[in-house]
């Protein structure tokens, strides 16, 4: 028999939320939906690989771990507070990149690279895997510091852009190849990840600052066409909406990190359809804190061409 906290390890409640009307909908869960997946725990230091049933089936230690990616070779890319590496099932240390910077976003692309961006010292960066850096961008002038908040996820875009989190700004800017503003979306909240979507849409989750917690969808032309946000599913709270994928069928699982005095008082994962039902939670309290990232394993694509959406 399994121990008490893993059998409650996924959780589905049968709630009431808000339909894209705005109106009451009865929200209806699936108890046999499962899925297996990998993620950080920024409080804990450490990742996690869960199977379906809830089960820790692998980890290992990631001091202040935001960002991680389960790659297609099974390695695992993370970051680790001032530095990103990549351990192999074996944990076998197969790339190390370190910093003076806080780093929060880490990117394996598709020439082998991998892209990281440094929080603090405002800096883009793609690295080889010797370690040597390949190309950088300065968001900030040598030498200054960004501080804590200046960036959090970001993502180098398949049309060379860059897509950045600043997290204290409450903004997400677009930049080109050159670093030069291409775009700018408000967000409200503190944003925490952003993906750029197939459709060219842009996805975006913000944090627990006035405004927030909330993840929402601009179009092309920045026009938001989706948004979930506190108030919407009130019997699952929302506490601050950090690391998410959106997933083939149109759901999206977000990590629901708590942090900030929230400790076991919501999910740590929830799966949302377009029309704001949850269909699948996780919520085990016993071996995680703060989840802030999370990939599904049962969604396929290799995450070095951008076929993870997240």
């Amino acid at each position: 028999m399994k121990p008490k906290h893993l059998l409650m390890g996924v959780t589905v409640f049968a709630l009431f939320g808000l339909g894209l009307s705005g109106c009451a909908a009865e929200v209806s869960a699936d108890p046999a939906k499962k899925h297996a997946f990998v993620c950080a725990d920024y409080s804990q230091g450490r990742v996690f690989q869960v199977s379906a049933e809830g089960t820790v089936e692998w980890e290992c230690p990631a001091e202040s771990c935001n960002d991680l990616w389960m790659l297609p070779n099974g390695n695992l890319l993370f970051t680790t507070g001032h530095g990103v590496k990549e351990l192999s099932r074996a944990k076998q240390v197969v790339f190390d990149y370190q910093s003076k910077s806080e780093i929060y976003a880490c990117q394996r692309l598709a020439d082998g690279n991998t892209f990281i961006g440094e929080c603090s010292s405002g800096r883009l960066l793609e690295v080889e895997p010797s370690g040597k850096v390949a190309k950088e961008i300065r968001l900030l002038p040598e030498g200054k510091d960004g501080g804590h908040l200046y960036m959090r996820n970001a993502r180098r875009l398949e049309n060379g852009h860059y897509l950045v989190t600043h997290y204290g700004e409450q903004v997400v800017r677009e930049y080109d190849s050159g670093g030069k503003v291409t775009t700018t979306i408000p967000a409200g909240g503190g944003p925490h990840s952003a993906a750029r979507l197939p459709n060219g849409h842009t996805l975006i989750s913000c944090g627990d600052i006035s405004g927030g917690p909330r993840i929402f969808e601009v179009d092309e032309k920045g026009i938001q066409i989706w948004e979930l946000k506190e108030g919407d599913i009130p019997d699952v709270g929302l506490k601050f909406l950090a690391g998410f994928q959106r997933l083939p069928n149109g759901n999206t699982v977000i990590a629901n990190w708590l942090g900030h005095g929230q400790f076991g008082k919501a999910p740590h994962l929830l799966e949302v359809t377009r029309d704001k039902q949850v269909v699948w939670t996780f919520n085990d309290h016993q071996k995680f804190k703060t989840i802030a990232s999370v990939q599904f394993l049962d969604a396929k694509g290799d995450p070095t061409r951008g076929e993870l959406w997240r």
